[in-house]
């Protein structure tokens, strides 16, 4: 089992981190105390958990030796962890709460926001002196911040962090709603008017061959390969987990398939996590 405790200043983004984290498969757990830390990893291991990302906070923190004590314990069981730091400047963090108007959680201690801050920032040294990863975010945005969190992990971290899905669709039955790019392979020869190739689909290679015995299906279909290439790693780079891409033909039987069926393999060469769906396949 994988386990991560974040931890950090309050305002320097350790919510959206874990919000990343479960983006990406892991259990979150938010605001546990060290004594229950132990007694959930005992729980989660060996279970379905196989990455788990507790939340630490000030709020939380009654005994940092305890802390200490609970990462010791889950070395010692051969856990996989790793603590998490994330802070930001005094000046950002301010920021962030007059935006929010939030309540600082040690508010009630101190006479100023600042003065919490600072307060906040000097109780959790010792935490961030024992992180194995810190993360200063004043100056990161929320795709840069998730961006490093894919980097930092992700199962393969980088681009190989964002999964692509890519469907077919009949334009007949409307644009699949979740869809983030859409290709339009209509203008391409249509099999539903050969009869033989009629009540197959793209999926057979007598409709694929069909489909790609022109050279214009050869032409349209490397203009979408080299528009993929050079916009993938930029949506994973702006911090995209998942990138949904539709290709629709009139009823989504034949064309759209193919095309799809072309383009996930074309995806998968290229180190993408790739799902394959056929949504109008059946209509």
């Amino acid at each position: 089992m994988k386990t991560l405790i974040i931890s950090g200043l309050s305002g320097a983004g350790k919510s959206k981190a874990a919000s990343y984290l479960e983006d990406m498969g892991y259990y979150i757990v938010d605001n546990m105390p060290a004594a229950m830390i132990l007694k959930f990893a005992e729980f989660a291991k060996g279970s379905r958990y196989e990455q788990v990302a507790l939340v630490y906070d000030v709020r939380t923190a009654l005994s940092f030796t305890e802390l200490f004590g609970v990462l010791d314990q889950l070395e010692a069981m051969g856990c996989a962890c790793k603590l998490l730091f994330l802070e930001a400047s005094a000046e950002t963090i301010i920021k962030r709460y007059k935006e929010t108007r939030r309540r600082h959680p040690l508010a009630e201690k101190t006479d100023t926001l600042e003065e919490a801050v600072l307060r906040e920032r000097e109780l959790l040294s010792p935490v961030r002196a024992r992180a194995d990863v810190v993360i200063d975010t004043s100056r990161l945005s929320t795709a840069q911040l998730q961006q490093e969190m894919l980097r930092l992990f992700g199962a393969d971290g980088g681009q190989e962090g964002m999964g692509v899905t890519v469907t077919s669709f009949g334009f007949k039955h409307g644009l699949p709603l979740d869809a983030d790019l859409v290709f339009d392979v209509r203008c391409l020869p249509n099999p539903f008017y050969i009869e033989e190739l009629r009540s197959k689909t793209g999926l057979d290679a007598p409709v694929r061959d069909y489909v790609f015995s022109f050279r214009e299906s050869h032409g349209l279909l490397e203009q979408i390969q080299n528009f993929l290439t050079y916009a993938l790693p930029l949506y994973a780079e702006e911090g995209k987990t998942g990138l949904v891409v539709a290709v629709g033909c009139t009823g989504g039987h034949h064309r759209s398939v193919a095309f799809v069926h072309a383009l996930a393999e074309f995806c998968r060469e290229k180190g993408y996590p790739t799902r394959e769906i056929h949504r109008d396949i059946s209509h």
